[in-house]
């Protein structure tokens, strides 16, 4: 499912407004309900003191008879003993403030006792005051209520207007050539993007190398492709020629030999595009078991040489790799030995674990390398300027591709009792039985 970040915040910073907003507006209206709530006692105490202590003697007693009420504001004022009692008010009356239930419904009651044991009751039906609080209450709540559509706008306007300069890097990035993209700008851009847009034209930067490495493989390739193919087909024609049994088998044998240099480097490039593809999965290994595979396999090849080819370990060696690569690094190794080791010479695989880290050698009395070409022998197609044998320059650039892939690393050292060569593979370990 898509998840829109956009979208996402969007709702969280408005749901959590509109919540907030909603508290808010319902604490603002129970608030402003009970204030009004209060007001009314005020004014009814007030209206209660000031009746009592605003009149003369005289005047009070010139009204005694009568009872003061306000319709607007629906509050009436009993003076007792004086004005009649209405049905309604009970004759005995505690000082200050409650709340009568009547017949005629219920009323808010303040009944003020002064000095000379007059009382003054001043009361108003809670139906109205409810009223009135409610109304009260609902002229603080609308604008607030009113205000959080705007704010919601806001909120979206904000998040979209935050969320543009992606929009814009994502046009920017559809706009790249495929095969040389640009690096994206990084100046006038929030700090929290320009991580993001730095790690981008890291990885284009990567992408621009790695598909320029392949740009020069290729050209290479079909480079080493083309001198194989050119010979076999003059070889054929030659062959074609060819007017008697012996010329025929005179003209095979360079046939045959081009044929297996053109058979080798394919493989060769198959191997290196797998290992590119980097799909091998890491498992626990038997390296020891591994090379004595390896051994048997090529026992024949070094038997008609006369080539002494053998194994060396102080113990069985097995830690976590991928299987494939190493035995791609293994088997291009030995055959780079046996390729360029003399008759009557030896090879030897040695595996050992030192200090934690899992040690491959192989080891041949061979011609070696001068240790001035021993970083460019790794390069793809590189050969040793008069160097004998058939071969393309790519088992050791196989080996360090596969090397990089499965977390360790070749080299090449000299033989320490003689002439020769030491490939080394070296890779943390775990040890097994």
């Amino acid at each position: 499912m898509n998840h829109s970040l956009q979208r996402h915040l969007s709702l969280t910073l408005g749901g959590t407004l509109l919540l907030a907003g909603l508290v808010a507006a319902a604490a603002s209206f129970i608030l402003a309900y009970y204030e009004a709530k209060e007001f009314q006692d005020d004014m009814l105490r007030q209206i209660a003191v000031l009746d009592n202590g605003g009149m003369s003697a005289s005047a009070r007693a010139s009204e005694s008879d009568e009872v003061i009420s306000d319709p607007e504001s629906l509050v009436v004022v009993i003076h007792l003993p004086g004005n009649p009692r209405p049905a309604w008010l009970p004759e005995k009356l505690r000082h200050g403030f409650q709340t009568l239930s009547t017949p005629e419904g219920q009323w808010r009651v303040f009944n003020h006792v002064t000095a000379t044991g007059r009382q003054v009751v001043v009361a108003q039906p809670t139906e109205g005051r409810d009223e009135i609080a409610i109304n009260s209450a609902l002229r603080t709540l609308i604008p607030l209520l009113m205000l959080l559509p705007l704010l919601l706008w806001l909120i979206v306007r904000i998040v979209r207007t935050s969320f543009s300069p992606i929009s814009k890097f994502s046009a920017t990035l559809d706009k790249q050539a495929a095969d040389r993209p640009d690096l994206l700008p990084e100046t006038g851009l929030p700090d929290e993007i320009i991580p993001f847009v730095q790690a981008i034209n890291r990885l284009l930067v990567r992408v621009t190398q790695l598909m320029a490495k392949q740009r020069r493989f290729i050209a290479d390739a079909a480079h080493e492709l083309r001198s194989p193919l050119a010979a076999l087909s003059i070889q054929a024609q030659n062959l074609y020629q060819a007017d008697t049994l012996k010329a025929v088998q005179e003209r095979i044998a360079p046939l045959q030999s081009g044929i297996e240099r053109a058979r080798q480097l394919t493989e060769q490039l198959l191997d290196l595009a797998k290992i590119q593809m980097g799909d091998s999965a890491s498992e626990m290994v038997d390296v020891s078991a591994m090379a004595r595979e390896l051994l048997a396999e090529n026992l024949s090849r070094a038997e008609a040489k006369g080539i002494d080819l053998g194994l060396s370990e102080s113990a069985r060696l097995s830690f976590r790799t991928a299987r494939n690569s190493l035995r791609l690094i293994l088997n291009n190794a030995l055959d780079n030995s046996l390729k360029y080791t003399p008759a009557g010479g030896s090879v030897t695989i040695r595996l050992a674990n030192e200090n934690n880290m899992a040690v491959i050698e192989v080891i041949d009395t061979g011609t070696g390398i001068p240790e001035s070409e021993r970083e460019s022998v790794f390069n793809a197609f590189y050969r040793i300027p008069g160097s004998a044998g058939i071969g393309s320059g790519l088992g050791l650039s196989i080996a360090q591709e596969a090397a990089s892939r499965t977390g360790g690393v070749v080299s090449l050292h000299d033989r320490p009792d003689g002439s020769g060569l030491v490939f080394r593979y070296v890779q943390p370990s775990t040890m097994g039985n």
